[in-house]
């Protein structure tokens, strides 16, 4: 309290103007000292309000001064709390239970009834009339959206400011603020505005946005905080079933399983814009799970929603997300359909869900106006691709802001732009602003080139021993037209040094005309993959594993020279052609890729020379991106489907190759979200290769003999165990995201998250490639031919918030030698 009086009077000091503001928390109690969960709290006379979380608490704030407080709960009387200051903390209300009115009316606590609820009623009319509700009501619309979006340090007190890391910072904490929803202090520290016109036509099914102007403070070139925020507030509607947020599913409040997982009760009619509404009450039926607590207000006659606030529940089984407040407001337009204005959605980013802890807000704050309707626009207008960098979109100057900010900055959003630019000097900032960089690239950042990754520094195999990797690229700004990176490492066992290196070039950003090249020659474990890239710097984990299962002795020593021209002739779709020549070559004295060479098979080799041209076309519907340089960042990276077809075509005789063939891959993966049953994702590969070649360019069922869990490799087959020229593979995993742990008592608290995964691949070898091989490794290629090849495995997420542990079974093929038939694999990583 002492603090948030101290930043007021600095405040003052600061502006110069004082503004009324009455802030008040509290925890409200029933008469036996019980929390009351999901109470209204209310300034008196007025529509500004919350609602009580699970343990009772409460924080209200407005700009407006208030002198009481209002606080209901169906069952209990209304209590009516006089506020003597306009900043009262700690309050605790008791709320009396109110016996007369258990004969007049059905009181709704706890678990509501779903039959003779008027509430319930209320939803079935929304859901009947969801459809006719906004912009879907017209063959096509138009409109603006101005589009705000904010990061702020919370929970600042002094032992915070004091720390020794903020020395030569502690001026920006003048700045800090409360938050109006939590009541924490909070800094803002970053900032970014856009201003779109949108156009959408209904009949055709299409919608186009153009960016009109966008402005950033802080470090704007930081593409990673950047795609950061836009993956992180994607765009929903509320009347959907499922409403999808850091990669999860919630269940909307308005879905048509909501009875399922909400208690709703009837709490309040008012008229709101000379229209008459019913306030219904939400919360969770259950804990552990994606759902919201709040309230929403509804039209009596066209069962529009008028205005709706969401906040996630603290025991929902999200990580590093400790709250999730979302409010949408409506507008009336021809006294009948109702149209979004505004759409605010905060969350607060923490280690843990303690009250006490520190963390980050991450708000979006969405504002539309301008509607028009039926303005009929060509087909071929939401065909056009515009050019994705236009200057004076970034640079526009404070007249066009001030024109197009359909809702003003406040008085710490203002001073955000020039606090980040005062910050930009200060060498501590930029200390931490640098260790943050590496941490979440990878990239160690100097002057127009970046060191890295830093976390390909190390490996480890049995022909290198301990290997060591330096690498780099040239970076001069995020949407660099051309870049060259390249590595060079070590191994200490073989004594030898490797390289790569690599250049692309764009030509043309609208068509993103590219073209590239490479080199590189190194140790690598082949068939790590069943559909193949020509990655000239690619190397898969499975080539310098430091655990494994068992020792790996089938790597490949390859040289690899590649030229690439590709093209995006409609968005996310890319066509490449291009060209490699690779020699490769046994790296260890136990592993052979020894080959007939003659019709007599009298006379071998222990090296392949081939020389390739291939055609590759790849189609990622929903795939999202941004920047507009040679490379770009993805941004909902595994959310969308991807296609892929491969045609190459081996040259015989050109620059001494030795095989004609040709192969055809194609690839599919498509992840399904199942509403609140979690995350399904399918992968089907199918290949083949017309012609004789030899086994290192067979196409191997690619095993894994690390510890790690690979998507798309088989965990409990080793290298080279299954080779082949024809195969089909799939591959089945299913995360429940704990909607199954969430149900058992002992075991929901430590939000768990249940995974299940089924692999299945067949495929044949010809004759005529059986009989070319020579190899003294592997004398006899085996291919599932007989029976598909079929494993399945449980896994075990989000143990300590970071780690997987996946439980593998081998179905078939148990006599093969040194066959595995279970085994453990893990994986770490950040997921919400």
């Amino acid at each position: 309290m002492i603090k948030s009086q101290l930043i007021a009077f600095l405040f003052i000091l600061i502006g110069g103007v004082i503004t009324a503001q009455t802030k008040v928390d509290g925890v409200v109690m029933d008469e036996q000292n019980n929390p009351v969960p999901f109470a209204n709290v209310i300034f008196s006379n007025s529509s500004v309000g919350t609602i009580t979380n699970e343990n009772g608490k409460f924080y209200l704030q407005s700009d407006d001064d208030y002198k009481s407080l209002e606080v209901s709960f169906m069952g209990f009387k209304t209590r009516k709390v006089t506020l003597v200051k306009n900043v009262t903390y700690g309050m605790e209300i008791v709320l009396e239970e109110e016996a007369s009115a258990l004969q007049e009316v059905v009181i709704y606590q706890g678990k509501t009834s779903k039959k003779n609820n008027p509430a319930i009623d209320i939803l079935r009319k929304i859901w009947e009339n969801k459809r006719s509700n906004g912009v879907k009501k017209f063959k096509q619309y138009q409109y603006r959206k101005y589009e705000k979006q904010e990061f702020d340090l919370n929970t600042i007190d002094s032992a915070f400011a004091n720390k020794k890391i903020f020395k030569g910072m502690e001026f920006i904490f003048e700045e800090a603020d409360t938050n109006r929803v939590t009541g924490k202090t909070y800094l803002p520290i970053y900032l970014n505005e856009a201003v779109y016109q949108v156009y959408g036509d209904n009949v055709i099914g299409k919608n186009k946005e153009i960016l009109k102007g966008n402005k950033n403070s802080g470090y704007s070139d930081n593409q990673t905080l950047i795609d950061f925020v836009k993956d992180l507030y994607a765009d929903y509607n509320i009347y959907d079933n499922y409403l999808k947020f850091f990669d999860k599913s919630f269940v909307s409040p308005l879905s048509r399983t909501g009875i399922n997982v909400y208690n709703y009760v009837l709490a309040d009619t008012a008229f709101i814009d000379n229209k008459w509404c019913y306030k219904i009450v939400y919360y969770p039926r259950r804990r552990n799970e994606l759902t919201f607590k709040g309230d929403f207000w509804v039209n009596d006659t066209t069962w529009a929603i008028k205005k709706i606030n969401m906040q996630v529940s603290k025991s929902a089984n999200i990580n590093w997300v400790k709250e999730i407040y979302i409010e949408q407001e409506y507008d009336v337009l021809n006294d009948s359909i109702f149209l979004i204005t505004r759409d605010h959605f905060m969350s607060d980013f923490s280690f843990n869900k303690k009250e006490e802890s520190r963390g980050m807000y991450g708000k979006r704050t969405t504002l539309y106006d301008n509607y028009k309707f039926d303005i009929k626009k060509p087909s071929a207008f939401y065909k056009e691709t515009v050019d994705p960098y236009n200057y004076e979109v970034y640079n526009r100057d404070e007249t066009f802001w001030d024109y197009n900010r359909i809702e003003k900055l406040n008085k710490d959003e203002k001073k955000v732009y020039t606090l980040l630019d005062t910050l930009k000097t200060v060498k501590a900032f930029k200390r931490i602003y640098d260790i943050g960089t590496i941490l979440a690239s990878g990239y160690v950042e100097l002057d127009n080139f970046d060191f890295g990754p830093v976390f390909s520094a190390f490996g480890f195999n049995e022909v290198e021993g301990m290997r060591i990797r330096l690498g780099g690229r040239t970076y001069f700004g995020r949407n660099d037209p051309w870049r060259i990176e390249g590595y060079t490492a070590y191994g200490f066992k073989d004594n030898k040094f490797k390289y790569g290196i690599s250049g692309k070039w764009l030509l043309d950003r609208r068509k993103r005309l590219i073209i590239s090249g490479g080199n590189r020659r190194d140790v690598e474990q082949l068939g790590a993959s069943l559909t193949n890239t020509n990655d000239v710097l690619g190397r898969s984990l499975a080539s310098s594993s430091l655990i494994t299962v068992s020792a790996n002795n089938t790597l490949s020593e390859i040289n690899l020279s590649t030229f690439a021209v590709e093209i995006e002739p409609a968005k996310n779709l890319n066509i490449r052609v291009g060209g490699s020549y690779r020699e490769l070559s046994a790296a260890s004295p136990d592993f052979s890729l020894t080959h007939y060479t003659d019709n007599t098979h009298t006379t071998t080799s222990d090296e392949i020379h081939q020389t390739e041209i291939s055609t590759t076309i790849r189609y990622t519907p929903g795939k999202i991106t941004s920047g507009y340089g040679v490379e770009r960042n993805i941004i909902n990276s595994g959310d969308y489907p991807e296609l892929f077809l491969n045609y190459s075509l081996g040259l015989k005789d050109v620059i001494g190759s030795g095989f004609d063939y040709k192969t055809i891959q194609f690839f599919y993966r498509q992840p399904w979200q199942i509403g609140g049953f979690g995350k399904f994702t399918s992968t089907v590969e199918a290949g083949k290769t017309f012609g004789e070649v030899p086994l290192g360019l067979l196409n191997v069922v690619p095993g894994n003999q690390t510890l790690f869990s690979i998507y798309g490799s088989y965990p409990l087959v080793d290298y080279y165990e299954f080779v082949t020229d024809t195969y089909l593979s799939v591959h089945f995993e299913h995360n429940f995201n704990g909607r199954l742990f969430s149900r058992i008592p002992l075991i929901r608290k430590l939000n768990l998250r249940e995974i299940v995964g089924f692999r299945s691949v067949i495929g044949e070898i010809s004759d005529e490639n059986q009989a070319l091989n020579a190899s003294t490794s592997h004398p006899d290629l085996f291919a599932p031919s007989s029976k598909p090849y079929w494993a399945w495995s449980v896994g075990v997420g989000n143990i300590f918030k970071v780690f997987r542990l996946d439980f593998h079974f081998r179905g078939n093929y148990l006599e093969n030698p040194g066959a595995r038939s279970f085994g453990v694999t893990g994986a770490f990583g950040f997921y919400f």
